[in-house]
């Protein structure tokens, strides 16, 4: 048996030891662009009522949308990914080479290796960055934008592309009557680079475990709880009245932790972009935070449906287009979903 105190790591007498380890100097950073890409194929609710034996007017009432974007084969994750990600770039006015890491948010990535960050930044040129793919539901773009700002602040990175890319019509069941109607496909993606002063504030994030089974997939739960070798395709599984009351209960004060952490007062925020799920939740959670009469609140969902991990930036696209928002005001970014958790920040807009 070797004896103690004799490895690398034990310190020899004599030997000078350094008193820490040299790190950059913390930074701040800000989003310099954003990009979305919605598949061509539109679907209405007529057409949707049809797969699942309800009216149009049933789904409307239901969710407040009224269309929604389905991809084509051709259309994959890597494909749309890099889409919006052109589209951000070229509104940041940043080449793809000053790139150093893309991280892509998905929660219908079906590849979990090689990473599809990596194709995506091969698709852009950005051959000096770095790729990562991350799975964090519908909250997965604003945990990764919190990413990005970590790796601009520590030094580790100078420009981030962050991605959120879905095609949830291949994890939906189309006959699901409680879901089928809700999802949709398409990207979104933001550069986040370098600033003077801070332009994405401390993000608030949490998950309740003790509701891990209210969003699963299906054939992965089975596996989980000891049944392997169904044959079942894995489809979105979802209890929707739990998911509803806790994203009542828990993420609405943590999105109050948000505009504290960033100093900024209900009253006081131009913009909330929520995770776009239905129509309801977004009326009940901009009451509930108490926001101001002038501040612009997203309501993508009515033309993109629920796109988890890509509608954050997506609805945050299509404020800007439309003009509702512009550069300098700030907006509240909230996204959740399975775990159950959730994740946002408030930031100033490009």
């Amino acid at each position: 048996m070797a004896e103690q105190g004799t490895g690398r790591g034990a310190g020899r007498p004599g030997r000078p030891r350094p008193q820490g380890l040299r790190a950059a100097p913390a930074g701040h950073s800000r989003l310099l662009g954003v990009g979305g890409y919605r598949p061509h194929r539109v679907v209405g609710n007529a057409e949707l009522g049809r797969m699942i034996g309800h009216p149009e007017e049933w789904i409307t009432g239901r969710s407040g949308i009224v269309e929604r974007r389905f991809a084509g084969p051709d259309e994959t994750l890597a494909v749309m990914g890099a889409a919006a990600a052109e589209k951000a770039l070229a509104r940041a006015g940043v080449r793809p080479a000053d790139i150093d890491l893309v991280l892509l948010a998905s929660t219908s990535n079906m590849l979990m290796t090689p990473p599809t960050a990596v194709r995506i930044a091969h698709e852009l040129g950005a051959h000096g960055a770095t790729g990562i793919d991350l799975s964090a539901a519908c909250a997965g773009f604003c945990h990764a934008l919190a990413l990005a700002a970590d790796s601009i602040g520590s030094g580790s990175a100078g420009h981030v592309l962050v991605v959120g890319a879905e095609r949830m019509t291949d994890i939906v069941d189309p006959t699901d009557d409680s879901m089928a109607f809700l999802f949709a496909d398409g990207a979104g993606a933001a550069v986040v680079g370098p600033a003077e002063r801070p332009g994405i504030g401390p993000v608030a994030r949490a998950a309740n475990g003790r509701f891990f089974d209210s969003l699963r997939m299906s054939r992965g739960w089975d596996a989980y709880a000891g049944s392997p070798g169904t044959t079942e395709r894995p489809w979105l599984r979802m209890d929707g009245r739990r998911v509803f009351r806790w994203a009542m209960e828990e993420v609405c004060p943590g999105a109050r932790r948000a505009l504290d952490g960033a100093g900024v007062a209900p009253a006081e925020l131009d913009v909330f972009v929520p995770h776009q799920s239905n129509a309801r939740m977004i009326d009940l959670m901009a009451q509930r935070l108490g926001l101001g009469p002038d501040t612009a609140v997203s309501y993508d969902v009515a033309r993109t449906g629920n796109t988890s991990s890509a509608s954050v930036p997506l609805a945050l696209e299509a404020l800007l287009e439309a003009g509702a928002t512009g550069p300098g005001d700030t907006a509240l970014l909230v996204g959740f979903g399975a775990g159950l958790n959730y994740a946002g920040q408030v930031v100033l807009l490009p």
